[in-house]
């Protein structure tokens, strides 16, 4: 079955469907846009065809490109692969003015045959192009309905023709929440950003598309940019207004991306080139632009981490080959925040769920967490009240330790105290079944010891989820030493039916993400303790990508948690207990009852309402700021490896065993510099060795920034870290 079908139906439209054979959602392929092409062609030479609707043989219209098809057609190019990206999209452009001047002669802007596209559910990237260049756009009202053109949060912009015309519809300020932030809209919002035209029910979507199209004028299939005296919408470059509006738009795109993510300058520049030239010349800078990003290494270690590793490791990468393991009863121990958020993914999922803790009080308290997100998807109608009934009814929350019989995976969830979770997981292990899968939530506590309180080891894993559960994508899955095979299928098979990008890691202290995060934090707190300037710290990591600074992140995450885990890390370690220094800061700030946002007030000072108002000018009176402040690359360089090395040593000891889950791991679970594509990406993208010069830079600070042997190595052989170890070097 080809992925586009034609049907000439009796009232004269042409109907070309979209329905991928064996997808759920529907991408575009090389092929696939060719068939588009002839069926355009079929359409506007037959004189019985009066018009043409585009749609969908699903409930929804399209996901975009399918981004291997970009890779390979870099790879095509050989030598030259800029030239064989431009021709490719260049032929793309083609295509979709094809479909927007339909035929219509060139000097006149009359006989053509008019396009209508008819939308239903999610739209996005070249689903959305496609849409654009339709002469009108009809979707359908449903609550998962949205569309966008989101390509800027994978390290693109939208490069067949969206960014030229959507800026031409609207003008440069008003397309940038939508190109610029990758803003998917439902229905009604799209309607007011003029993404479509006309919002209808599901049930009329085609019939509408049809009526339109049998009774569209000349006039109505014309495009503002092919008419006579066409003029941006809020005024050209060197126009006055015009030249406010880019002076603006320069100015938002350098404060929310920093200047480190090349697609939103090249966005912008093609808009801004692209508004001084004819339409045609416009698609022609937009696409070497387009060229120029994907020709970029940030550009290709975003795609290559958030769309085909992460689509690896959500399809079961490293699944082991064991029989279908689909969870359909999950008992969630303990109905705190954590507990909570777990019960509610998994009954939205589809899944039974018994959520325990030991007060109904309490447990109720749970199941009214999931109560109030279903309520805030009603008000924003992505959620129905028969959807909340239904996932509410999933959920029973109870203090009987009984109900939890026939449940096929625990989620344990209880305090992070290895004797509770031991006292939990007997009681518990007497009561399910022989073949039930017991997990434990924890983000610091070892597998392998905690393990030690379950009668079957094999079937003791650890899950660790990040919070707020329903909001964080990650699952941190560890093995224990004894841990078996089914239940690390077990586990994946259950992140994958809650919808969220799985990791698996071995056991070892503070497993793969809090072993990198916490680094990452104590070395901002050791620079404001060595009397470094905060404000620099914390925009010193900003201006590398990070969506917080570690003082942020900190009071974030609170600062009695740091606290606490300090004290257990050196309880563990003794004399090899790193971070003393940090420590004195940490502890003095808690004496001072500054936990973080929850105290309203931390590193960061507060307003009633716990908005941030600035850093804590009492800080200062402790730590005075020293007269001599590093610079910047050296604050940059100590937060970056005081991660990127802890990533290079959970290889080297074995803590992760695919690279591609310490990338998308990183940047899924702390945000770390998505524009980079990880740690191990950044490592290849400025090299081993240079990596090492900078380790040898930071000697003086102490030896936690010495280059582990591997990087050495790896620099000496001149060999990258995805040369070596990934999934192609693996296969071979």
């Amino acid at each position: 079955m080809a992925d586009f079908t034609y049907d000439l139906h009796e009232d004269g439209v042409a109907v070309v469907t979209w329905d991928v054979p064996g997808k759920s959602m529907n991408v575009l392929t090389r092929e696939a846009f060719a068939l588009v092409e002839s069926f355009l062609d079929k359409a506007l030479a037959d004189e019985t065809v009066k018009g043409i609707v585009i749609t969908s043989g699903k409930d929804s219209f399209a996901g975009g490109m399918d981004l291997k098809v970009l890779a390979n057609v870099k790879a095509e190019g050989g030598d030259d692969p800029a030239q064989s990206i431009f021709d490719f999209i260049m032929d793309g452009h083609r295509i979709l003015r094809k479909i927007e001047r339909a035929g219509m002669d060139p000097k006149t802007n009359k006989g053509g045959k008019p396009i209508a596209c008819a939308i239903s559910g999610l739209c996005a990237g070249i689903g959305t192009e496609i849409a654009l260049a339709c002469h009108r756009r009809f979707m359908a009202d449903t609550p998962k309905g949205r569309i966008g053109l989101p390509e800027i949060l994978v390290g693109l912009f939208p490069g067949a023709g969206g960014t030229t015309r959507y800026s031409r519809m609207v003008g440069a300020m008003a397309a940038a929440p939508v190109l610029l932030e990758g803003k998917m809209l439902d229905a009604k919002k799209a309607k007011s950003a003029q993404l479509v035209d006309d919002v209808v029910e599901p049930g009329e979507l085609l019939e509408k598309a049809k009526a339109w199209v049998l009774g569209a004028s000349d006039a109505d299939i014309v495009k503002p940019w092919d008419q006579k005296g066409f003029k941006m919408p809020g005024g050209e470059p060197y126009h006055p207004q015009g030249f406010m509006t880019f002076v603006g738009a320069n100015a938002m795109i350098n404060g929310k991306t920093k200047g480190v993510y090349p697609a939103a300058k090249a966005l912008l520049s093609a808009i801004y080139e692209g508004a001084m030239v004819p339409f045609d010349t416009a698609l022609r800078i937009e696409a070497r632009w387009f060229t120029s990003v994907l020709l970029d290494p940030t550009s290709s270690a975003m795609i290559r981490s958030l769309f085909i590793n992460k689509e690896a490791l959500e399809k079961g990468a490293n699944r082991p080959d064991v029989p279908d393991q689909k969870v359909a009863k999950v008992g969630v121990l303990g109905a705190g925040m954590m507990g909570a958020g777990i019960a509610y993914v998994s009954a939205n999922a589809g899944i039974e769920v018994v959520l325990v803790d030991q007060a109904q009080d309490a447990a109720d308290k749970g199941k009214a967490y999931s109560e109030s997100i279903l309520d805030k998807g009603i008000q924003r109608r992505r959620v129905t009240d028969e959807k909340k009934a239904e996932v509410l009814g999933r959920i029973t929350a109870t203090t009987d330790l009984q109900a939890l019989k026939g449940c096929d995976l625990i989620v344990e969830a209880v305090f992070e105290d290895p004797g509770v979770k031991a006292e939990m997981t007997k009681k518990v292990e007497a009561l399910v079944g022989d073949d039930c899968i017991f997990a434990t939530n924890t983000s610091t506590l070892p597998i392998s010891d905690l393990a030690k309180a379950s009668v079957r080891p094999e079937q003791f894993i650890g899950i660790h989820f990040f919070s707020p559960v329903d909001r964080m994508m990650l699952v941190e899955i560890i093995k224990g030493k004894a841990t078996g095979e089914r239940a690390v299928a077990k586990a994946l098979d259950y992140v994958r039916q809650i919808r969220k990008t799985p990791i698996v890691v071995n056991d070892a202290r503070f497993f793969y993400a809090n072993r990198c995060i916490i680094p990452y934090i104590n070395e901002g707190i050791r620079m404001v303790g060595e009397g470094v300037e905060p404000a620099l710290v914390d925009n010193a990591a900003r201006l590398l990508g990070f969506p917080v600074g570690p003082l942020q992140l900190v009071d974030e995450t609170s600062i009695d948690l740091g606290v606490k885990i300090a004290k257990a890390t050196r309880a563990g370690m003794g004399e090899a207990y790193p971070d003393a220094a940090v420590d004195e800061v940490l502890f003095w700030m808690a004496d001072q009852g500054r936990l973080g946002r929850k105290s309203k007030a931390g590193f960061y000072a507060y307003d009633e309402a716990g908005k941030r108002t600035g850093l804590w000018q009492g800080l200062g009176d402790r730590y005075p700021v020293a007269d001599e402040q590093p610079e910047l690359s050296t604050v940059q360089h100590r937060l970056m490896m005081a991660q990127v090395l802890e990533a290079v040593r959970a290889l080297e000891e074995g803590v992760l065993e695919d690279i591609r889950e310490g990338d998308v791991g990183a940047i899924l679970g702390w945000g770390f510099a998505p524009w980079s594509g990880g740690p191990f990406s950044w490592l290849d993208m400025i090299g081993a060795g240079r990596a090492v010069e900078i380790c040898e830079s930071l000697a003086d600070h102490g030896p936690r920034f010495e280059a582990p042997k591997l990087l050495r190595d790896m620099a000496n052989s001149g060999q990258t870290f995805y040369g070596r170890f990934g999934p192609a070097a693996k296969a071979a």
